[in-house]
């Protein structure tokens, strides 16, 4: 029997925390918050105040002055994404700024997630009129277009999926990448989520759904949420950004001497069937033990958990429950870290950047830091890291869920 092995060996991201993956990761380790006050948009009639935003972001570094008018920004930031993370894996399929339009064969393709795809297009046009709306409007602002464009831009002609997966729409396109993979049907895959929401009608719509943390940022400027696992949690931060990894088949990237992040060997996905916005911990786990089982290794082999943790008081909550279903007594022990407690959440980005992130603390043997923990919730009772860890970690997890009760989870190894 033929086992296919699936390996990252790229990654690219523009987040809260930086404009490169590589900024985003030394701010992560650093403790470093990309929330900040919302400076884009008028919030003045809500109580929401507090975003992630992309600061510096250009899109004229990957795009013409035509393309960054007519595509919507989360595609921009799904191009910029993927563009670095072909220069990262060392690919040499596309001279992109020379203009070389050579198309790859049928054995590339790509799979990107988007939660709301170009909502802020949307919202734009609407209020500029329905009768001076852009031809632009429709192929903007579909959520597949983040993919087809992509492909476009790298001259793919292979496999190609856009997903919405509400918050796990990011990790679901690299598991689903990694099933596609892993079939023998193709063996290079670009995958990972992008989001561009903010824009008044996600800000009120989360907020109005009671998702949103209300609190401002301090008068030093400090951001104060989002709080996983805090006793004061009040919900989470809105961001933006991308993050895109390459997928290999091993035998594939060893052929060409690739740079080899480590290893995807577990992929569950779920649906609670329970409710539309509140989580159930059954369905969460079930994702984990699915994920852990097609990993062929036992629950306590597993030592770290990147977890979904974005500080809604019902959210963290069902995680934590989540996790005791799986890992029993344990689950007070096995380290833990909420990356979303400094890029917000990026919703379908989040899912993917915290992969990329997952990937990092096993090649590197450091588990980033979980910050605004000031108090922890006693029912949150799971070992949360809270400074920059020095350990060696084999198996790691990272899990994603969305309203809907979808659920995304991944187990990795370090090679």
């Amino acid at each position: 029997m033929i086992v296919t092995r699936v390996v990252v060996t790229g990654i690219g991201a523009v987040s809260p925390l930086g404009n490169t993956f590589r900024q985003s990761w030394d701010a992560l380790m650093a403790g470093r918050s990309g929330i900040g006050e919302i400076t884009r948009i008028d919030i003045s009639e809500f109580p929401w105040k507090t975003a992630g935003e992309l600061r510096g972001f250009d899109p004229l570094t990957y795009l013409s002055p035509k393309e960054a008018r007519r595509l919507d920004p989360f595609v921009q930031y799904a191009v910029a994404a993927a563009l670095m993370a072909v220069e990262d894996s060392g690919l040499d399929f596309l001279a992109v700024a020379s203009g070389d339009r050579r198309p790859l064969p049928l054995t590339a393709g790509v799979v990107i997630g988007s939660s709301r795809g170009g909502v802020s297009t949307l919202e734009r046009e609407f209020k500029r009129g329905l009768s001076r709306t852009s031809p632009y409007v429709m192929p903007s602002s579909t959520v597949s277009v983040a993919a087809s464009y992509v492909a476009q831009k790298l001259g793919i002609k292979g496999h190609c999926l856009g997903i919405s997966h509400a918050c796990a729409s990011g990790a679901s396109a690299v598991g689903e990448a990694f099933r596609i993979i892993k079939s023998g049907s193709i063996p290079l895959l670009m995958a990972g989520g992008t989001e561009a929401p903010l824009c008044r009608l996600c800000i009120a719509g989360y907020g109005s759904s009671g998702a949103l943390s209300g609190r401002p940022v301090r008068f030093d400027g400090i951001p104060e949420t989002p709080r996983p696992f805090d006793m004061k949690r009040d919900g989470f931060v809105l961001s933006e950004g991308a993050c895109i990894l390459v997928l290999e088949e091993l035998t594939h990237a060893k052929r060409r001497g690739a740079r080899i992040y480590g290893e995807i060997v577990g992929y569950g996905n779920t649906v609670d069937a329970y409710h539309m916005t509140r989580p159930d911990p059954e369905g969460e786990a079930a994702a984990m033990i699915m994920a852990i089982e097609e990993a062929g290794i036992a629950p306590h082999e597993v030592s770290y958990v990147n977890a979904h943790g974005t500080g809604t008081p019902v959210g963290d909550l069902a995680e934590v429950q989540s996790m005791r279903r799986v890992f029993g007594r344990r689950s007070s022990a096995i380290q833990t870290s909420a990356a979303k407690s400094m890029t917000g959440h990026m919703l379908a980005a989040s899912g993917s950047m915290e992969v990329a992130f997952t990937f990092m603390a096993l090649r590197d043997g450091i588990i980033p830091p979980t910050i605004n923990l000031d108090e922890r919730d006693p029912a949150c009772d799971i070992n949360i890291v809270t400074e920059r860890r020095k350990t060696e970690i084999e198996f790691a997890l990272s899990s994603s869920y969305g309203f809907g009760g979808v659920n995304a989870v991944l187990v990795l190894r370090r090679m």
